[in-house]
């Protein structure tokens, strides 16, 4: 007898074709591919004309606010500096204040918009850690409600997030253009 993993074999998602057949499109057009900085945070940094389909939602002189591309739960943020550095102390103190008043926006953008009931904080230094990109310190904010996580991440051993991408973007520019973000 084996420990097969339960739950279904496939999990139909008609919705993503859209998202899926829009980014074939986007990378068709977008040409040929360029060389990056082996971190996406920074190659987002240097492209501020790219903010949308790179899903980043605010920026200051110091760093960004970016939605995760592969959310733990609808409307997950990043927060990063511009400057990539592999570890909170390899920042100096002004830098980890600018990190932290960052996470201070994201928490007030992501609770006008969404209204949690909770968030999880988190920052995963090195790969060891869970660190997807360990060049670039990013902190996490991930919004909770009750009942977000339910028998079907149990059961079928897979997460559900119910919003798109483009869609959550959205909902974060209107509480960035609507005022106010960034000037507590």
């Amino acid at each position: 007898m084996t420990d097969a993993p339960q739950g279904p074999k496939a999990l139909q998602a008609p919705w993503r074709l859209e998202y899926l057949e829009k980014l074939g499109k986007a990378e068709k057009a977008s040409g040929p591919p360029k060389p990056g900085s082996g971190s996406f945070l920074a190659d987002f940094w240097t492209t501020p004309e790219l903010d949308q389909p790179n899903l980043v939602i605010f920026r200051d002189a110091q760093g960004m606010i970016l939605l995760n591309r592969y959310p733990y739960a609808n409307g997950h943020l990043l927060v990063a500096l511009g400057e990539p550095r592999p570890t909170l102390l390899d920042y100096d103190p002004p830098q980890r204040a600018a990190l932290w008043r960052l996470v201070e926006v994201a928490t007030d953008l992501m609770q006008r918009t969404l209204e949690p009931q909770g968030i999880n904080f988190g920052i995963n230094q090195g790969r060891a850690a869970g660190a997807g990109v360990p060049q670039h310190l990013h902190a996490h904010l991930v919004p909770r409600w009750g009942g977000d996580s339910n028998f079907i991440d149990v059961v079928g051993g897979v997460r559900v997030i119910p919003g798109a991408l483009d869609a959550m973007w959205q909902r974060y520019a209107a509480t960035v253009r609507a005022g106010g973000v960034g000037n507590a």
